[in-house]
C-alpha cells in the first residue's frame, strides 16, 4: 500500500488496481495512475472535508467513482453553480449512516465493499474492504468532548462514540485514519485510544491535527499508548509518502 498524506484529514491510498482518496479540500494531489480505479470519498459536508473542486478530477480520470455521505447531497442548481461536469455527475454515489455498499469495480477492477458508521458530528465514517484488506477513515467520528462542557453533553458524547467503537470489536483493520485534535486539550487522545482498544488495527495515521504534528509524539509519550505505540505512524509534512505491507 502506498499512502500519501495530503492535508488535514486527506490521504490517498494506492493499491494494485485501485486508489482511495479521502476528504480532500485543499493541498497538492499526487498524479495518480490513470489505469487504476479512483474512488473519491467525502465523509461529510464540512468545509475541511469536502470541496466541489474534487469533481474536476473526472476530467482527468475516466475510471472514477465518487462516494459521498448523504448530507452532501447536491441539487442540480448547486452542481450548475459549481460547474460540475456531466461526466462527474454520472459517477456520484451517496451513502447514509450504518449502510453497506458493494461495487463490482465495473468488471475490470477489484470489487470493494463500503460500510459506514455514524459520525458523532456530521456524516459518516468509512470501512472499506478490498481483497483481504480493510481500511478505515473516521471522517469526524471522534470523541468530541470539550473542557467546560456540561455533564449531559459529556455523557451523550461518551455514549455515542463508544457505541460506534463497539461496532469495530474483533474487526481486523490493516490501515486506519483517526482524528487526533489538539483543540481538545488534555483529552486530545481519547478518541484514537478508544479506537485502538476496540479494533485490531495494524497501522493508524493520526489526522485532523491542524498542522500541529507534535500531538503525534505527545500521544506516543503517554502511558496509554503502550500497547499500540508502534502502530502509530509519524507524519512530518504534507506530501509525505509511506509504503506499508
Amino acid at each position: 500500500m502506498k499512502i500519501t498524506y495530503i492535508h488535514h484529514s486527506c490521504f490517498s491510498v494506492e493499491l494494485t488496481d485501485s486508489i482511495f482518496l479521502f476528504d480532500y479540500y485543499q493541498g497538492t494531489l499526487p498524479d495518480f495512475p490513470k489505469d487504476k480505479m479512483l474512488y473519491v470519498f467525502a465523509s461529510h459536508k464540512h468545509h475541511d472535508h469536502f470541496d466541489p473542486s474534487i469533481f474536476q478530477l473526472a476530467e482527468s480520470y475516466s475510471n472514477i467513482t465518487y462516494i459521498l455521505s448523504k448530507d452532501i447531497k447536491m441539487s442540480e442548481a448547486y452542481m450548475d453553480r459549481n460547474n460540475i461536469s456531466p461526466s462527474a455527475r454520472q459517477c456520484l454515489i451517496y451513502i447514509g449512516k450504518n449502510s453497506i455498499l458493494e461495487l463490482s469495480g465495473n468488471g475490470s477492477f477489484t470489487p470493494i465493499k463500503v460500510e459506514t458508521l455514524t459520525s458523532t458530528d456530521e456524516g459518516v465514517a468509512f470501512l472499506i474492504s478490498i481483497d483481504s484488506k480493510t481500511i478505515y477513515h473516521a471522517g469526524d467520528l471522534n470523541y468530541w468532548t470539550w473542557i467546560g462542557e456540561s455533564d449531559e453533553e459529556f455523557n451523550n458524547m461518551k455514549t455515542s462514540y463508544l457505541r460506534e467503537m463497539k461496532k469495530l470489536n474483533e474487526r481486523n483493520i490493516q490501515l486506519a485514519f483517526v482524528p487526533l485534535d489538539p483543540r481538545l486539550e488534555e483529552r486530545f487522545w481519547w478518541g484514537l485510544d478508544a479506537f485502538m482498544h476496540n479494533s485490531n488495527t495494524d497501522y493508524v495515521f493520526p489526522m485532523h491535527f491542524w498542522k500541529d504534528y507534535s500531538v503525534i509524539s505527545k500521544l506516543k509519550a503517554l502511558d496509554c499508548s503502550n500497547e499500540y505505540r508502534d502502530k502509530i505512524i509519524d507524519i512530518m509534512e504534507e506530501g509525505q509518502i509511506f509504503q506499508l505491507d
